[in-house]
């Protein structure tokens, strides 16, 4: 998700904030103070109860990815944005007992803040009224958060469930997810019916055009789902060899920055290049690694100063299926892999080139054989 910073590693997992956060922080904070406008411990009280709230979506989504990360599936980051949070996985579950497992640790987490927060709150009644009411709302606001996430529309936990459930009966993934997405659709679009028409029949502004928002998202969230679903049927089966590019740039490394700018890269628009050496790979230099380098050292600069070493390249193997080689460059964050065989580079896979091939494939009905 981009336009989002990153706060630091929890258990190895990068966590991020993405802008819209601040947008959700201050409506939850002021909807907390209100009617206490006036009152300087309303406004501390209401920006405690807001951070509490985050932490324990934050703990929400770290519960998904503990058990997923126990399971094999892989967490690269956590994004606290405005409808919560959101883990990012590089793979999916590949039994549905992980999946149900994985997808059933969330709410449970919020059940369990939320019944903590519950407790706290029965045994200091009559202490504090602002500090009893922030925590009764701090266990209100948890069991709603698994409450909302438990509704069966993908990709909400609850759709996860549903899907997990389709699965482990059918054994089909692809149904399974085909199912579990246009249900997520349909209520994407409920919600945002259902917001349109409190717009309309209670004037309730605010609270239809939210709800309509919420639906809008999981509308999104779904169609990005079953996307996701076409490029795997499109691409299953397929290996480096059938999808890799045989024409690619390569230089060598000891040409200068200015050579490989003036003669390669203005002449041919290219973004990439592989570094040879009679033959031999030695490593991948990319528009990234030239702009590291100031523009009046480009004269004195060589490549093989500043390009990604071949000890420490992403490879493929000629038979190395297109989805794992997907999981790794997204794992790993990177645009272009090199096919090795013998030692050798016999071609490159590029995002762009697997992009246009997965369009080809999908606008001619084209599905692999698995």
């Amino acid at each position: 998700m981009g336009n989002a910073f990153n706060l630091g590693k929890v258990f190895g997992i990068q966590l991020r904030l993405h802008y819209t956060w601040f947008i959700i922080f201050i409506l939850l904070t002021v909807s907390l103070v209100y009617p206490n406008w006036s009152r300087l411990p309303y406004w501390i009280l209401g920006v405690i109860t807001s951070l509490l709230f985050f932490t324990s979506v934050l703990a929400h989504e770290l519960a998904h990815s503990l058990v997923g990360r126990a399971h094999g599936i892989p967490i690269r980051s956590i994004t606290l944005f405005i409808f919560g949070g959101i883990a990012q996985m590089t793979k999916e579950a590949t039994r549905p007992d992980a999946e149900l497992k994985m997808a059933l640790a969330g709410p449970i987490c919020s059940l369990v803040i939320g019944g903590i927060f519950g407790s706290i709150w029965l045994f200091t009644r009559g202490i504090s009224e602002p500090i009893t009411e922030m925590l009764g709302r701090l266990a209100l606001i948890n069991v709603a958060l698994a409450a909302f996430n438990l509704i069966p529309g993908f990709p909400l936990d609850g759709g996860r469930v549903f899907r997990s459930i389709l699965w482990r009966v059918t054994g089909n993934y692809t149904y399974s997810t085909r199912i579990a997405t246009q249900v997520g659709r349909g209520v994407g679009y409920s919600f945002i019916l259902g917001g349109i028409v409190i717009v309309f029949l209670t004037e309730q502004l605010i609270s239809g055009l939210w709800l309509a928002f919420i639906g809008w998202f999981l509308e999104n969230a779904a169609s990005a789902s079953y996307r996701q679903l076409q490029w795997q049927e499109a691409m299953q089966g397929l290996t480096a060899s059938q999808v890799m590019l045989t024409s690619y740039p390569t230089v060598s490394p000891n040409i200068t920055l200015s050579e490989l700018v003036q003669h390669h890269v203005l002449p041919n628009g290219y973004t990439f290049f592989i570094v040879v050496d009679q033959g031999k790979l030695e490593g991948i230099v990319t528009l990234h690694n030239i702009r590291t380098v100031a523009k009046q050292n480009w004269d004195t600069s060589r490549i093989n100063e500043i390009m990604t070493p071949a000890n420490r390249l992403r490879a493929a193997s000629p038979e190395q299926d297109v989805m794992s080689l997907l999981e790794q460059m997204s794992e790993s964050d990177i645009n272009q892999m090199p096919v090795i065989s013998q030692d050798r580079v016999i071609g490159v896979i590029t995002r762009d080139n697997l992009l246009r091939l997965w369009r080809a494939r999908s606008e001619l009905g084209l599905k692999s054989t698995h």
